[in-house]
């Protein structure tokens, strides 16, 4: 487990990370402010995050939230004490960074969600591959209801559930609960039982995904995200490539081998 300490608190780790296996727990550890993302609690993910892309061990990251919610977004506290526009700047400059490290991870990324997850903290669930929620859990990006329109995390947002249904949470600053999170797309489904039933469904499902190769796990991710943006004559043109150079990896011919020999395959990475 490794910690990162927020520079005017050294005593209070601010990011936890654990590794069970091959999957790295990232837990955001700001409980009292519901682990709104500082600028310093953004640094240390995005450390964080860089230090699991390197990591050959990590085949699945889990992102959660300490004490009571997910995350309630942007540290508006710290955005009032200091209204400078280089530090304006310097933190939604550093969040859409985080936030496409998410994208950009080699690794699966699973959002655990409780409580809330609002404003940049909706944003965060909607940059993770995965999604599971409690289902008591509650989604909103209510920065119109301050005077500060979402305009991030809307970006987030619009690339996970369709047009209507973000304009209409961007407008409203409503709440939605997970059963409707589950049926816009931001989520996966909605996890009944209480926070053991969560932790089970994330174990299972983070096992599942670690289960298979790296390197397939990586090329998969990559494409996804290069083609979703392309037209549909490049998207079929460009994976068509993909599938090319897959073929040609140690860990295809293995799977191809086990699945016609009817037994376990052993992925080596490569």
């Amino acid at each position: 487990m490794s910690a990162v300490a927020e520079s005017r608190s050294p005593e209070t780790p601010i990011l936890l990370r654990r590794d069970e296996g091959p999957v790295a727990r990232v837990t955001l550890n700001r409980p009292q402010a519901y682990n709104a993302l500082s600028v310093a609690l953004m640094e240390a993910a995005l450390r964080e995050l860089q230090q699991i892309d390197r990591d050959p061990a990590v085949a699945c990251v889990v992102i959660e939230g300490a004490g009571r919610g997910f995350c309630a977004g942007h540290d508006l506290r710290e955005l009032q004490g200091d209204p400078s526009t280089e530090f304006r700047e310097k933190t939604f400059s550093l969040c859409s960074r985080m936030m496409q490290a998410v994208v950009g991870l080699r690794q699966p990324v699973i959002a655990k969600v409780h409580g809330i997850a609002t404003a940049a903290g909706c944003q965060l669930v909607a940059s993770c591959d995965l999604a599971l929620a409690a289902a008591d859990a509650r989604f909103g990006t209510p920065g119109v209801n301050i005077g500060l329109f979402c305009s991030t995390p809307m970006v987030a947002l619009s690339r996970a559930v369709p047009r209507k249904q973000a304009m209409e949470m961007l407008l409203t600053g409503d709440m939605i609960d997970a059963e409707t999170a589950t049926a816009y797309g931001l989520i996966n489904r909605a996890v009944d039982g209480g926070p053991e039933a969560l932790e089970e469904a994330v174990v299972a499902l983070a096992s599942k995904i670690a289960d298979k190769s790296s390197k397939v796990l990586k090329t998969g991710k990559d494409a996804f995200y290069r083609q979703i943006e392309m037209g549909l004559a490049d998207a079929y043109g460009y994976t068509s490539g993909v599938m090319v150079e897959n073929m040609g990896y140690r860990d295809a011919a293995e799977g191809v081998s086990a699945f016609l020999e009817k037994r376990k395959p052993v992925w080596t990475g490569e």
